[in-house]
């Protein structure tokens, strides 16, 4: 399944730092694949984008460029970011994630105002609205004012890092800290491999600076309700990432748990597809006690293209990167379990591969409940026109899909699989109720 997502990670440290920014936004990776960026701090910007994988985009050299002790990274499926700019403020970069639900309007105000812009960009507009005020703390507080949606900002200049978080909390931002660095990102997963533990999460409307005395909180702004985004722990997060203290793995396992424990279909084994299904396979398994194997192999060597793909290689690359393992398919009644079900063409081409390795039934199990709205509070290409739960009933998914049954989870043990309060989280997709 694909969905536009972001990436944001920043470091304060006590030495260089680009080759660490590299590896944070590498981690972060799976948010967005089509563009990536990193900028540092030293007399001032030192700026480098790119299209294409972070692996496969910078150099050694580029990195021996980026001089500087402190900066921020970014990778995206939608545009160039960080950006820099010079301000009254003085010269800084920017980075975020999110969606602003009112940019045209918020655009046309600025331009109205005078305003002048380079490009029609969401992280452009957010920059030019902070720098209108007397510090960057305040032109923040005053974004939160204005923008409808979400956001997490990252802001490099001679102070440090400025981060903030929309008040409504919907993207995730985490604190870590090792010996030598304080790190934030959109995800814990950079943590590990930096030798970093979390140390918390960025508060709803918090803005914080990081620099040589540490993280310090400027100031909170007041949280009209929080509501952080259930699609981080159901697909877009990656599963060694811990958010708001809740495992993205343990989750994932425990929505599997209760699908099985609501499940009466007798099989041969439980499966998934590849990545994004294992946790919801291996919970289902555990609740089951019906054995778990593998129906897929994944292909190391696939999804290396040097060159940004178009949609139809990207769709090749898809088929290229699964091949079935006919031994453990054929003549097994299979359960396959998957995070979510949006038009059903990759699942059903699934469905269909499994069946002529001679499965002799698929059982497909959704982690997710039915998608029936898209997501407006993050950059998302889906409409109500491609989601299959918005027109069709289960049983015509299935038929659709070639799956023998499909069953999903319920919001009710959605929620409960996460273990956060069902107040506490955004559920549009799921609910098609508003937030904002």
């Amino acid at each position: 399944m694909n969905m536009e997502n972001c990436g944001v990670f920043g470091i304060y440290s006590n030495k260089n730092c680009s080759e660490k920014i590299f590896y944070g936004i590498f981690k972060l990776q799976h948010r967005g694949q089509k563009y990536c960026g990193i900028s540092t701090y030293y007399k001032g910007i030192n700026l480098i984008t790119h299209e294409g994988f972070v692996r496969h985009s910078f150099t050694k050299f580029e990195l021996e460029k980026l001089i500087g002790n402190y900066g921020i990274g970014h990778v995206s499926l939608k545009e160039r970011q960080p950006i820099s700019l010079e301000s009254k403020l003085g010269t800084f970069s920017i980075a975020f994630t999110g969606n602003v639900i009112n940019f045209e309007q918020l655009f046309n105000e600025e331009k109205n105002k005078g305003q002048s812009f380079f490009s029609h960009t969401q992280i452009e507009l957010i920059a030019k609205i902070i720098v209108q005020n007397n510090n960057f703390v305040e032109g923040l507080e005053k974004l939160s004012k204005r923008v409808k949606g979400s956001y997490t900002v990252l802001i490099l200049c001679k102070d440090g890092i400025y981060a903030a978080r929309d008040p409504y909390g919907f993207k995730p931002l985490i604190i870590g800290k090792s010996s030598n660095d304080y790190i934030i990102s959109s995800e814990s997963r950079p943590f590990s491999f930096l030798d970093a533990k979390i140390i918390r999460d960025v508060k709803p409307g918090e803005i914080i600076l990081i620099n040589e005395k540490g993280i310090q909180t400027q100031k909170i702004i007041k949280s009209p309700k929080i509501a952080f985004c259930a699609f981080e722990w159901g697909y877009i997060a990656s599963m060694d990432s811990i958010i708001e203290g809740v495992s993205v793995a343990k989750a994932r396992n425990n929505l599997g748990f209760f699908l099985a424990k609501k499940d009466n279909v007798e099989a041969d084994i439980v499966s998934a597809i590849p990545f994004s299904g294992i946790g919801y396979a291996l919970g289902y398994h555990k609740g089951s006690k019906i054995p778990y194997d593998e129906v897929f192999l994944i292909d190391r060597f696939a999804s290396r293209s040097y060159l940004p793909l178009t949609q139809e290689e990207r769709e090749q690359e898809a088929e290229l990167k699964l091949s079935v393992i006919e031994a453990n398919v054929k003549g097994k009644n299979i359960i396959l379990c998957d995070d979510s079900i949006v038009r059903g063409t990759q699942i059903r081409n699934k469905v269909l591969e499994l069946k002529e390795f001679g499965a002799k039934k698929v059982h497909v199990r959704v982690g997710c409940p039915p998608l029936i709205a898209p997501c407006l509070y993050d950059i998302s290409t889906r409409s109500y026109k491609e989601l299959a739960a918005k027109k069709y009933k289960i049983e015509e998914i299935a038929k659709k899909i070639g799956a023998d049954t499909l069953k999903y989870n319920t919001i009710e043990d959605f929620v409960k699989g996460i273990g956060i309060p069902e107040e506490k989280l955004c559920l549009y997709c799921w609910t098609g109720k508003k937030i904002i």
